[in-house]
């Protein structure tokens, strides 16, 4: 199992390229001359900044102010510069972990790769083990981190303000003005 292992990374960070719509998202490591970028899905990067500001929050409480956990991004770590080239993605993201490390009072983000199992044209050796990115940052890099990647999952395409599903440039069927009420529509209601 190949571990792309990051402590600390020079560089950490979320992005995507592409047209909103049909965008790749990925996650970039970088240190110690070298790149690693790994491919994931757009519900993926926004779960990791939503659960590693829940985990953030959740020290900076538990410790009572003895860790030093800044309640928001530091500017002096802000990261808008776009992903390295080249993008030559490593592995594709299946599970992600988050830990915390009370010794280092570091974040550690484990990415590992997607496994294949029903796939029967490939039988995967019992010896080998996805391959994970395994990158430790501190609190504040971590925040820095979650900016960027609440900022490029919103850089998509705009909500529907009354479904919440993605807008296309093409149009757009909304469920709410086609008669879906969540219910069953009564007579004249826009059923069918």
């Amino acid at each position: 199992m190949p571990v792309f292992d990051y402590d600390p990374p020079e560089r950490f960070v979320a992005g995507a390229v592409g047209q909103p719509g049909s965008r790749a998202f990925f996650l970039q490591a970088r240190g110690q001359g070298r790149l690693t970028t790994v491919g994931l899905e757009k519900f993926q990067v926004a779960a990791l900044a939503d659960r590693l500001d829940e985990l953030l929050d959740e020290v900076r409480r538990r410790s009572g102010g003895d860790v030093q956990v800044p309640a928001t991004a530091p500017v002096a770590l802000t990261d808008n510069d776009p992903l390295d080239v080249p993008i030559s993605e490593d592995f594709r993201v299946g599970t992600m972990a988050l830990a915390w490390d009370s010794e280092t009072a570091q974040v550690v983000i484990e990415a590992q790769e997607i496994v294949a199992e029903d796939d029967e044209e490939f039988e995967a050796s019992p010896l080998s083990e996805p391959a994970v990115l395994r990158v430790h940052i501190s609190p504040g890099a971590a925040r820095a981190f979650t900016k960027r990647a609440i900022a490029v999952v919103a850089a998509g395409r705009p909500p529907c303000p009354l479904c919440g599903q993605p807008l296309d440039a093409g149009g757009h069927i909304c469920v709410r003005l086609n008669g879906y009420r969540g219910r069953s529509a009564s007579p004249g209601e826009g059923g069918e």
